[in-house]
């Protein structure tokens, strides 16, 4: 089997974006989207010249295919998503009161996604992946999704294979797992890459010094660290470095929803190519930067030849 770059899993569902500013009830058009933030880094990772794969559950419905096709033709592998006629694609709403601000509205309980389990699992096919990117949605979609995220984990390490973590905290699923900063942790400590932003850094272990954050994360045997601090800038550590790097500035930001995976498909995409862990938070700080000037999830990510285009025409503002 050949090798993939990337393989990720977890949920994606459709969105109704609205096509006015202002509360729901006062908006009557919708742009139909997807987006789901491991599928945007599988996306985001394609789009850079690499290949990936993205493993999921779908209704057997017009959402679902809808979702798939969408996947597939952005040059994601989607051939280990499978459908199920017993639960619906999930879905979830945006209401946007003002460019920059956004509320989410999500309908995804009892989901087609939501009832993955280990046993649907392809191992071979992830034993071909350099990287298994993880997200913190995916464990708290229901028990079979934890067990199934171990599992995966776990796997991974056995076999060598590379793990990113990117918390990607969703309070509202969160309640449910009276447990679940016990189960960050541990996942975070099984990661070779983790990437959370400081406030869910702060929210698992208790502190915003990114220093303590630092030491804490190797105490628990992380080997690479990225903490997003949003518009201020990035920190980073592995075993033998450590550094900041300032966030790109923009003149407007329209949709903040989605640089998150795209940053996390920037530094998946340099450490691919060979890259230090600088070089790549710099990539990953300069698509975080682009995306937010474009609606959507996935709109605004770019290739390559976009990002180099992107740099030559704000040299004022690109550090």
């Amino acid at each position: 089997m050949k090798q993939i770059d990337l393989i990720t899993f977890g949920e994606t569902m459709v969105i109704f974006d609205p096509v006015t500013n202002g509360p729901f009830r006062y908006v009557n058009q919708f742009h139909k989207r997807f987006g789901g933030a491991e599928s945007n880094v599988a996306i985001g990772v394609s789009r850079l010249g690499h290949s990936a794969g993205w493993i999921s559950q779908v209704g057997d419905d017009e959402i679902g295919d809808y979702i798939i096709n969408s996947i597939r033709a952005e040059g994601v592998d989607t051939s280990r998503v499978v459908k199920t006629p017993d639960a619906p694609t999930g879905l979830y709403i945006k209401e946007r009161i003002r460019d920059g601000s956004n509320q989410v509205y999500y309908y995804r309980k009892g989901s087609a996604a939501s009832r993955l389990s280990k046993d649907q699992i392809d191992w071979d096919y992830l034993k071909n992946a350099r990287i298994i990117h993880v997200s913190g949605i995916t464990p708290f979609l229901s028990e079979s999704c934890q067990d199934m995220t171990r599992a995966i984990v776990r796997f991974a390490k056995e076999n060598g294979v590379f793990v990113s973590f990117d918390p990607n905290l969703r309070h509202k699923i969160l309640k449910d797992f009276p447990d679940h900063k016990q189960e960050l942790i541990w996942l975070a400590s099984q990661a070779d890459l983790f990437m959370p932003g400081l406030d869910e850094a702060e929210y698992i272990f208790g502190t915003k010094d990114p220093e303590e954050l630092f030491q804490l994360c190797r105490q628990n045997g992380i080997n690479q660290t990225i903490i997003k601090n949003g518009t201020e800038g990035t920190y980073y550590a592995d075993k033998e470095v450590q550094g900041f790097v300032e966030s790109h500035k923009v003149d407007q930001v329209i949709d903040p929803i989605g640089a998150g995976d795209g940053f996390a498909a920037g530094v998946l995409s340099g450490l691919l190519e060979g890259a230090s862990l600088k070089e790549a938070v710099e990539r990953g700080a300069l698509i975080g930067a682009m995306i937010v000037t474009v609606g959507g999830d996935i709109e605004g990510l770019p290739t390559k030849a976009q990002i180099d285009a992107f740099k030559s025409t704000t040299q004022d503002v690109v550090r």
